[in-house]
């Protein structure tokens, strides 16, 4: 009887305990390209994740899911989009666009399917960081200057908060990138998580739900 009574006492603390007896966490998804993937890194390594952790850190309570498909551009994002929005979050981080720019794409569909992106998420209920991207040299000043304007743009336009450039103090300093030049190694995603974190800290203070 004594085993019986243990038991049964150990199962009211575990359901005491429960998470849905808790606070919900807040759902964050870090849509984007490699660069969000955590491309060359180990999973832990990742964006999502060490934003997810010092977030933890500064007491919200979170959840961050991984949304960066390797490679992807403005379109191919538009397309997945809808999927990854079921899971209803309610902070999208939107970093797409680089591949755009590496490949010289359009600047007017670039910024039409960014559009209908942040048309999406705010249809689903969710609050939109843009983070903005610069273009390569090698497609021209004009290209490059039509490229970039496209974010600020889009932040005023839908009253959105701007984390201006993703790769802000990352990108060209060899001792934060992967070989390829390209990519963030491990030190440079936190110092990427670093920077960005004041301004999700308080977008996540903002929400209801927070």
């Amino acid at each position: 009887m004594l085993s019986i009574f243990i038991f049964i006492c150990s199962a009211l603390a575990l359901i005491g305990a429960s998470p849905a007896h808790g606070k919900t966490p807040t759902h964050i998804l870090a849509f984007g390209d490699s660069l969000t993937a955590g491309y060359g890194l180990a999973p832990s390594e990742s964006f999502a994740a060490r934003l997810e952790a010092r977030l933890l850190e500064h007491g919200h309570t979170v959840r961050v899911t991984n949304a960066g498909v390797s490679g992807d551009t403005t379109s191919g994002g538009l397309d997945r989009l809808p999927w990854s929005l079921e899971d209803k979050p309610d902070l999208v981080i939107l970093e797409l666009g680089a591949n755009d720019g590496l490949r010289g794409m359009d600047v007017d569909r670039m910024r039409s399917n960014l559009e209908a992106m942040i048309r999406l998420c705010q249809e689903a209920g969710a609050v939109v960081i843009l983070a903005g991207m610069r273009a390569p040299v090698n497609w021209g000043t004009a290209y490059k200057q039509n490229f970039e304007a496209v974010y600020p743009e889009l932040a005023q336009a839908f009253d959105l908060p701007l984390y201006p450039f993703f790769l802000d103090g990352v990108l060209g300093v060899k001792s934060l990138m992967l070989t390829d030049g390209l990519h963030p190694n491990a030190q440079g995603v936190e110092r990427i998580v670093e920077k960005i974190l004041p301004l999700v800290r308080k977008q996540l203070k903002a929400l209801p739900t927070s």
